[in-house]
């Protein structure tokens, strides 16, 4: 399970927002349904997911309903302040989403269809661990309207994977490829790099693994030590070794570089889309992640489950995290959010800078302030920003950037 939830002001019961909210009705608009089962609990997770023997009351086979019934209360609440918008994506994250019938993600997916309506060409898609990934299974979800499956492959070396605590068989990524494959969807695969007792080689064997299934899109994060979980409790004890941040970014620039010469591009700093095909009319080869790109983009969304976080038009609020809890506020006809907050100006304007320097797209420097469009300069001298978007008046990392993005930020707005 995840740590505390954010600090903030009390949710109102009902769900209603602020009175002052202006919601621009042309602006996109996306949902994020969470589902927080998982078999086993990965040693390196923090999010919010439980195991059977956490659920303390909480249904499994109940879920569908009980998440259908945050849909239903999230229509009654934006209606109420102008027309709905049509969803412009849905993602299904979790735990592991596949561990539900797809025929409840379906359901899911059908309500907030129902509920909001959804542009023509949406982006649907569903988290998916290969070993819950059968021809049946992606067939059924490509019916419901499913129309991407990001798999979490993660490594392609046995002693990386049980490092991660990961038990899936290597092999069945291909497997759970394929069946997507068969059934029409757009395919990612996760990986995840700096895992303890993970070598160079070992990194590469699992990016030319990755890159031979053919995907559209690639993943790739460092490991990241959560406080509260097993490999942070192992680190502490001595058991196994820290990530090392010079072999870690060793194997980014690996990932770069080997991503692009197999036809990848970078979109943001840890996402590789599938190259523009020459000739193709606009948009039909854009396989990047559309709804990772409206968080980035820091556009509204309404995310459904416990513990999931939704923005809309500013706010932000935060569901309560245990299955048990939001079951029982829903079924008392209750919001199940459980803090709110807004950021102002300042806030906002970090977390811009934070995000949008991420992308390839860049950010605009007419978005900084003045004192930090002086600095920028020094960031083309270090080799950190690109020289011709900064003269295009578009702020965009180097491969040396993105490796230091955090620092980028700090010379931006300290």
């Amino acid at each position: 399970m995840a740590g505390p939830l954010p600090l903030g002001d009390p949710a109102p019961a009902d769900g209603r927002l602020p009175a002052d909210l202006r919601i621009e009705p042309e602006s996109a608009f996306s949902a994020y349904l969470h589902v927080p089962f998982c078999r086993v609990r990965c040693g390196y997770c923090d999010f919010n997911t439980y195991t059977a023997s956490e659920l303390r009351g909480a249904r499994q086979d109940a879920y569908a309903d009980t998440l259908i019934q945050e849909i239903a209360l999230a229509r009654e609440v934006l209606a109420e302040r102008g027309p709905l918008r049509p969803l412009s994506t849905v993602f299904f994250g979790g735990g592991t989403p596949t561990l539900l019938p797809a025929g409840d993600l379906g359901r899911m997916l059908r309500a907030a269809v129902d509920a909001f309506g959804i542009v023509g060409g949406a982006e649907v898609t569903v988290e998916a661990n290969p070993d819950t990934v059968t021809s049946a299974v992606a067939r059924e979800l490509a019916e419901a309207g499913v129309t991407r499956m990001s798999i979490g492959m993660q490594s392609a070396v046995p002693h990386v994977l049980a490092a991660l605590d990961r038990t899936h068989r290597p092999e069945n990524v291909r497997t759970a490829v394929d069946a997507a494959r068969s059934a029409g969807l757009a395919v990612s695969v996760d990986l995840i790099y700096g895992a303890p007792g993970e070598s160079l080689d070992d990194w590469r064997a699992s990016l030319t693994t990755a890159v031979d299934l053919d995907p559209d899109h690639i993943s790739a994060y460092a490991l990241i030590i959560e406080d509260g979980t097993k490999l942070a409790r192992q680190i502490r004890r001595g058991e196994v070794p820290a990530p090392d941040d010079d072999l870690q970014a060793d194997m980014y620039e690996l990932a770069d570089a080997v991503l692009a010469d197999a036809g990848f591009d970078w979109y943001e700093v840890s996402n590789w889309a599938r190259r523009a095909v020459t000739g193709a009319a606009p948009g039909e080869w854009d396989q990047r992640s559309r709804h990772n790109m409206a968080y980035w983009r820091g556009t509204d969304w309404w995310g459904f489950g416990p513990g999931a976080h939704s923005h809309v038009a500013g706010l932000r609020w935060w569901n309560v995290k245990h299955p048990a809890a939001y079951a029982q506020r829903l079924a008392m006809g209750e919001s199940p959010a459980a803090g709110t907050e807004r950021p102002d100006a300042e806030a906002a304007q970090l977390e811009r800078i934070l995000l949008r320097s991420r992308m390839a797209e860049g950010l605009p420097l007419d978005a900084l302030a003045a004192d930090a469009r002086t600095r920028v300069a020094g960031l083309i001298a270090d080799g950190l920003v690109d020289a011709g978007a900064a003269l295009r008046g578009t702020l965009v990392l180097t491969r040396r950037g993105r490796l230091l993005a955090d620092a980028v930020v700090r010379a931006l707005t300290d």
